[in-house]
């Protein structure tokens, strides 16, 4: 059996659900949005730039898909790489693991696009704001944050371990 690494779609596992899902809001709300979008609005949330729906639906879900292809092009080309240089076989972090978390890492940036594709399709069909995008961005990016560390304390503690001659679980 080899260790060489190979591309698995859990690696961008996350990025392309939120794409779908992406889709799958902005094909529910489609029927429902009015000749001229608002797209953008000011400080008090009132609307200040309008666009046609369908380039609206280009707009904000032109960078999901960037976003999936991107998180493509980094598992692909980290895979590609160790088939030729076999890093993966080289020991210490577990390659599969590090290849997941750069692919599916992507889907946080889209997290923040999918809501304000929300926010954007909830003021046009039904005229709420969900949610001020400061309030949102403070969460995610909260939320975020606290992952991180999180994994950084568990990478310490692993690292810890192999220091002293334990196995870690």
């Amino acid at each position: 059996m080899s260790d060489r690494l190979s591309f698995r779609w859990s690696y961008i596992i996350a990025p392309v659900i939120v794409f779908l899902l992406s889709l799958i809001l902005f094909a529910f709300f489609y029927h429902m949005l009015p000749a001229e979008v608002a797209v953008h609005f000011d400080m008090d949330g009132n609307p200040d730039n309008w666009l046609g729906p369908e380039m609206t639906g280009v707009t904000l879900l032109a960078p999901q898909l960037l976003f999936v292809l991107l998180a493509w092009g980094i598992a692909w080309g980290t895979t590609r790489l160790d088939r030729r240089s076999g890093w993966a076989s080289s020991g210490g972090v577990r390659a599969g693991r590090v290849v997941s978390f750069m692919g599916n890492i992507l889907a946080l940036p889209q997290l923040i696009l999918l809501f304000a594709m929300l926010d954007i399709l909830s003021y046009n069909s039904y005229q709420i704001h969900i949610l001020p995008m400061w309030l949102f961005l403070i969460v995610v990016l909260g939320l975020a944050t606290i992952a991180l560390m999180v994994l950084g304390v568990v990478i310490f503690l692993k690292a810890r371990q192999s220091m002293r001659g334990e196995n870690p679980p």
